[in-house]
């Protein structure tokens, strides 16, 4: 999630529903291991725009909750359900008193509120919690610690914000750099051990890294491991990366996508683009041009109105897939990971005007904004985010594996089991796009888009789609 202060960037949301606790075993790997639970989405366009625009989500609800953790704070112990967040990096929760927790909605109850008062171990840090997005919303209180506890584990003096004042009625998890704390960018102060990293002083984990397996887009379940890695979620060998620095300072997880193509055609070549690994959109976000050359491809159809393209649901069985390369490796996106199911509020699915079934194709254009390798991407990655090394690595995803084989990350260079170190990786010169896609091709609220099926017969119902965007409900 985007915040207004220095650096702070949109990322993910994972989580954790039942907690699988794999460290402090006598002479085994220090490893803390969560389960993690998807939700879907009921309108993963609104979620995203959101969150692009530099908000944090604020229309929750049990069906928009993508990623959660389940953890209690204070003594006795309350508990919370919290987004999990790379792209910020301080905890904080509602309090049961704030005007918005108060509304007859009850927009806190299913995320859970803390308050200091009924806790027997809250100490007071400061008044100068004030965390804020692009457009005004966020949250504001004190900085306190107290003990919070999650997959087993209890962590003594924790600190965290708390939300007096806050727009969102659900709790956000940052563990992301710690120079994107709002003690830093705010209140200019020095950084304190956010989550990973007091983990990490409290010897629960060696190094300050985690990785992510969010399993296929028909799975519930997948997990976030702190501190380790496990060899059986991944196909072939890790291959790490680089993070790229801006302005010298490391405060997100952006890498450099040298290659993009689908199936034998060639999107882009010779790339140095940046792109951001964030778990918190729903969508992927590329420049313009390359956008509208793969929806000429698979035949979407684009809404200047939505900012997203439609395709047939029947799309989802095609073999062809999307390979994005990072000088090495190449993770290949299966089709029927970028269509998404698409259901209203009432329980009907939308159609075109001739009747066949739209979903939601799962690449959306960044124009003047971040390229972001959201979840359509990321479901088929095994990623693993190295923040003391300032490193990422990749592997294909293993889909649905029921073995497990977690080994503890060390401490130090090539401290990530079973990774190496990808060999000359080109550094990125270009990260934002500043064409739109509704400029580049002509589009207006009723326009159409030629088709034309490079990939070979994708679409029985093509012609008929090409009516118009218009949806029906």
């Amino acid at each position: 999630m985007k915040t207004t202060s220095f650096l702070a960037v949109a990322a993910s949301i994972i989580v954790s529903a039942e907690a699988l606790v794999l460290q402090q075993k006598q002479n085994g790997p220090r490893v803390v291991g969560l389960e993690t639970e998807r939700r879907p989405a009921v309108n993963p366009i609104h979620r995203d725009r959101l969150r692009r625009r530099g908000t944090v989500v604020v229309n929750l609800d049990n069906e928009e909750t993508l990623y959660f953790i389940n953890a209690t704070v204070g003594t006795p112990p309350r508990s919370v359900r919290l987004h999990i967040d790379t792209g910020s990096s301080d905890l904080w929760v509602n309090t049961p008193g704030s005007q918005l927790c108060l509304q007859q909605s009850k927009p806190c109850q299913y995320a859970g509120t803390y308050s200091a008062n009924s806790s027997s171990t809250y100490e007071y840090i400061g008044s100068y919690f004030n965390i804020s997005y692009v457009d005004g919303s966020g949250a504001s209180g004190d900085y306190v610690s107290d003990t919070v506890s999650f997959g087993g584990q209890k962590l003594d003096r924790l600190q965290f914000g708390i939300g007096y004042s806050s727009t969102n009625g659900q709790g956000i998890l940052g563990i992301g750099y710690t120079i994107n704390e709002v003690q830093v960018g705010r209140a200019g102060k020095p950084a304190y051990p956010n989550l990973p990293a007091k983990m990490v002083d409290d010897g629960l984990i060696q190094s300050n890294a985690y990785s992510l397996w969010l399993n296929d887009l028909d799975a519930n379940t997948g997990n976030i491991l702190f501190g380790g890695v496990d060899s059986e979620k991944y196909i072939g060998d890790l291959e790490t990366l680089p993070i790229q620095a801006e302005r010298g300072v490391f405060a997100e997880f952006l890498i450099t996508l040298t290659r993009l193509q689908l199936g034998t055609q060639n999107i882009g070549g010779d790339l140095a683009l940046a792109v951001l690994l964030d778990t918190g959109s729903s969508l992927t976000y590329l420049p313009d041009t390359m956008v509208q050359a793969i929806y000429t491809q698979v035949g979407a159809q684009f809404d200047s109105d939505q900012g997203a393209a439609y395709v047939p649901c029947s799309l989802a069985r095609n073999k062809t897939t999307m390979d994005f390369t990072f000088s090495s490796p190449t993770i290949s996106v299966d089709m029927n990971e970028l269509v998404l199911d698409l259901v209203t509020s009432s329980g009907k699915r939308p159609t075109f005007q001739n009747g066949v079934p739209a979903c939601l194709f799962g690449i959306a254009p960044a124009g003047s904004g971040t390229n972001v390798l959201g979840d359509t991407f990321l479901r088929s990655a095994y990623v693993v985010y190295d923040l003391d090394n300032n490193q990422i690595s990749l592997a294909p995803t293993k889909f649905n594996s029921t073995t497990t084989n977690v080994k503890e990350i060390g401490r130090g260079a090539g401290s990530v089991p079973g990774a190496t170190v990808v060999a000359n990786p080109v550094a990125a010169t270009a990260g934002i796009s500043g064409t739109s896609l509704m400029g580049s091709l002509g589009l207006g609220n009723s326009a159409t888009q030629s088709f034309t099926p490079v990939m070979g017969v994708i679409l029985a119902t093509a012609t008929a789609f090409l009516t118009g965007v218009m949806l029906v409900f």
